[in-house]
């Protein structure tokens, strides 16, 4: 292995070594607390040491890393302190993530490193998001990312390198190529020559270089991050290297042919730049001692400190609230002047006010931009607010939910369209492992709006029609809107963007024109989890939202005979169960009328709510009044049989009869 210095002072040379070393050594104590028991499990990074730490000590500290599993390089290059490092592997409160996460699976901004998830490849859609936000704050950073070649076949992989060409993202694409994807070699996981050679088709630059060679590593990620800083565009950089542990420890290694490991152990990152600092007298046997001691010493007093702490205690109130990221409501109360327009100009409305109070605000989607998005919200957008707000992006969801994440945790804020709610699918993980869970991991706040134009009765078929919204019920950590009206969709949209949590905000389709209402003038916001009881009554409670809201006024309005308390949910999380309760004590039947299919939809959980709350007030079983249990079809006839308006006018007066 040949070493060039040039231009490295020795002080670099040494603190090179120190965070070289660090990492190893560290590895080395959990290797032997996990044969004894101590710990739970380990993924070992030895032998790849040098792509962690060279890359790390290239960049500025506060330009950020996002890393793998195998890159405490990193971790320790940033001079996180060992023992807050362990507490957060042994699942102590003294961790980075109040016992909630496991070994690297966190993120600390005051180190600005980004924790990874398992599913690996949104990660690199984040990273676009903090380039991006880097470019449009003009600050001049640089961003690295780290993936394995396992990884480079996963859509985000070219999601998020597509996007960052587009778009001229200083990013870092640090691949750790070392041959395997757990047991899969790299030949059966692509069939390019190498890693590098995929950049071409992304119009990128990309290059291979000895990810076992320190020097090679610093100064390649240096020389980089110093061209992209000052013009930003993408790089796809390659690091050969080699595991020299299983996946993790458990896995074990028998895939691996021996004469590998015995080659490569001839290339450890260590020894070989030990060696050439030894021979050149940069480094000293004593100056060697002192470095491992000093290293030793704080891994077994850090030891010794995090197996004295106590065990986590659960307290349910805290890991319920930390949930969500902290957010007062603060009303902005709207004007008295008001304007008729529809629920398309209303949204639009929305959007543009919070465009102007928001400089940080930045709408993403495919059409957004000149073409105003296909149902035209966004038209005119980009001559008042320009390119860098209003973006045009690939067709790639998951890398632009994981963009607007990454500016989040610059302080920025987006709003995401998807063109329609079904295509939010391709999207589907990072809303639901990333967003949602972030806060409650290691308390950053996902500060991201996802518009969704939802719902059927258009004629659009089984791909354009759905509603979607209790795929997300299910989901700690989103909020999720779904207004009636022209001016609920304005004041909820605006509340939405305010709001530091990620928000899942449907638009139904079919109410974009049919539905016009006065709407107040100027900024305002109405407040998540409160409904609006539009009608009130004796006999039954119908609750419902969207479209619904709609088919129970139209059967209302022709039968005046009936006393119905007809509530409008808006929001259905978080959900205003005590507006519920208080009808169903009124009325004592109650229906639940909602546009997605039967089975766990909504009106299931709200359901079971009345009956472990207000059973005793019920004169009847709470009904539920939902779509079929099949896809929405596309001929009229078949999509209204399939829709619930007709059956819920019978279900509705058999309950009266009850």
């Amino acid at each position: 292995m040949q070493f060039n210095r040039e231009g490295i002072s020795d002080e670099k040379l040494w603190s090179l070594y120190y965070h070289l070393v660090k990492p190893r050594m560290i590895e080395e104590k959990m290797l032997v607390l996990l044969r004894q028991g101590k710990i739970s499990k380990w993924f070992s990074g030895i032998g790849q040491e040098a792509i962690s730490v060279g890359a790390t000590l290239a960049l500025d500290t506060d330009e950020y890393l996002l890393p793998m599993h195998r890159n405490l390089g990193m971790f320790t290059g940033r001079n996180m302190p060992f023992s807050k490092l362990f507490s957060q592997w042994q699942g102590k409160r003294n961790g980075f993530s109040k016992g909630r996460e496991r070994s690297f699976h966190f993120g600390s901004n005051d180190y600005h490193i980004v924790g990874m998830i398992s599913h690996l490849g949104p990660q690199l859609g984040v990273a676009d998001g903090i380039a991006l936000a880097c470019k449009l704050k003009k600050e001049k950073k640089a961003t690295l990312v780290i993936s394995g070649d396992g990884g480079t076949s996963e859509g985000d992989f070219h999601e998020a390198l597509n996007t960052a060409a587009v778009w001229d993202l200083p990013v870092i694409f640090c691949i750790e190529s070392n041959g395997y994807g757990l047991s899969t070699p790299s030949n059966e996981q692509f069939r390019c020559k190498s890693i590098a050679d995929k950049g071409i088709g992304y119009g990128m630059r990309a290059l291979t270089i000895d990810g076992n060679n320190i020097l090679d590593v610093y100064t390649t990620v240096k020389k980089l991050a110093e061209e992209i800083r000052e013009k930003p565009h993408p790089v796809l950089l390659e690091c050969i290297t080699f595991r020299m542990r299983g996946h993790e420890e458990a896995s074990g290694t028998k895939y691996v042919p021996k004469e590998l490991f015995e080659e490569w152990a001839k290339k450890d990152p260590i020894a070989n730049f030990e060696n050439y600092l030894l021979e050149t007298g940069v480094l000293t046997p004593e100056r060697k001692k002192e470095i491992r001691q000093i290293i030793k010493e704080e891994i077994d007093n850090g030891v010794e400190e995090v197996f004295a702490e106590s065990e986590i205690t659960a307290n349910t109130e805290e890991e319920i609230k930390d949930v969500y990221a902290p957010y007062a409501f603060v009303r902005s109360e709207p004007t008295t002047a008001t304007t008729e327009l529809r629920l398309v100009d209303a949204v639009r409305d929305g959007l543009q006010q919070a465009m102007r109070k928001f400089d940080s605000l930045v709408i993403m989607g495919q059409d957004v931009a000149g073409y105003g998005g296909v149902f035209k919200v966004t038209e005119g957008f980009l001559e008042e607010f320009g390119a860098e707000r209003i973006r045009n992006t690939p067709l790639c969801e998951s890398a632009i939910i994981g963009t607007g994440l990454g500016m989040s945790i610059k302080g920025m804020k987006s709003v995401v369209e998807m063109q329609f709610a079904d295509f939010v699918t391709s999207g589907f993980n990072p809303i639901v492992n990333n967003l949602a869970k972030m806060h409650y991991r290691w308390g950053q706040n996902a500060d991201v709006v996802v518009r969704m134009p939802t719902g059927a009765g258009v004629g659009a078929g089984p791909f354009h029609s759905q509603s979607n919204e209790s795929w997300f019920l299910h989901t700690p950590g989103l909020k999720i809107a779904y207004p009636a009206f022209p001016q609920d969709a304005k004041g909820l949209l605006i509340s939405a963007i305010e709001d530091p949590n990620p928000v899942m905000y449907f638009e139904h389709k079919a109410l974009y024109r049919s539905i016009s209402g006065n709407v107040s003038e100027g900024y305002f916001n109405i407040p998540f989890g409160v409904a609006n009881t539009l009608r009130e009554g004796k006999d039954v409670t119908i609750v419902t939202y969207g479209f619904g809201v709609h088919w129970a006024l139209e059967y209302l309005d022709q039968h005046p005979e009936i006393s119905a308390e007809l509530i409008d949910l808006r929001t259905l999380a978080p959900l205003d169960t005590e507006t519920i309760y208080k009808a169903v004590r009124k009325t004592g039947k109650v229906i639940v009328l909602h546009e997605c299919t039967l089975t766990g939809g909504i009106g299931a959980e709200i359901a079971a709510l009345i009956n472990e709350n207000c059973f005793e007030y019920l004169d009847a079983p709470v009904v539920r009044s939902a779509s079929l249990d099949s896809p929405v079809p596309f001929a009229s006839d078949l999509e209204w049989n399939f829709l619930p308006k007709k059956r819920f006018a019978g279900q509705l007066q058999d309950l009266l009869r009850y």
